[in-house]
């Protein structure tokens, strides 16, 4: 494999002075906008007004209140809810009243339960077997085995997680 050089660099010129006019260019013309922004007039910017301040209620706000057990919750005032104006033009909004929910939801877990309890009765009484069958190797190996299938059962359901997906809602 041969491979063939060209020793002729004379057509590339290096002008190192170019970078530096572009960055005298730059400089020049924030100078420009700064001196003319310092003639005109400050633009209007945004400026916080706190609610005590302010005239009106501010809508579309997050809350906390009170469910109806007492616990904190967060609610929402929806402007878009209240419906109408008031004499501002501002939505009118409901911070007094809570939503109330049409239904009410509750989940029973009591048919898990009992299949984990079961699973635990289940556990010791094979914890039991295993101790009295201490003589018998092959019947030991057995209920180990069974134990085993039973503990990766029990870690597997005895858990909020399985309890809330398998629980009964009405």
């Amino acid at each position: 494999m041969s491979m063939e050089i060209n020793g002729n660099y004379g057509h590339h010129k290096a002008n190192y002075a170019e970078p530096i006019k572009s960055e005298q260019v730059q400089t020049r013309k924030m100078q420009e906008d700064k001196e003319e922004s310092a003639g005109k007039k400050s633009v209007s910017q945004d400026e916080y007004i706190s609610s005590e301040k302010s005239a009106t209620k501010p809508t579309g706000l997050y809350r906390l209140g009170q469910d109806e057990n007492g616990n904190p919750k967060v609610l929402f005032d929806d402007p878009k809810k209240t419906g109408g104006t008031d004499a501002k033009g501002q939505p009118k909004t409901k911070f007094d009243i809570p939503e109330k929910s049409a239904e009410k939801c509750t989940a029973n877990t009591d048919k898990v339960d009992r299949e984990i309890e079961k699973l635990k009765e289940e556990k010791q009484q094979l914890e039991k077997q295993i101790q009295s069958a201490s003589g018998n190797e092959k019947k030991v190996r057995e209920l180990e085995r069974k134990l085993a299938q039973i503990e990766s059962e029990l870690s597997q359901k005895d858990n909020d997680t399985y309890r809330r997906q398998n629980a009964e809602v009405s």
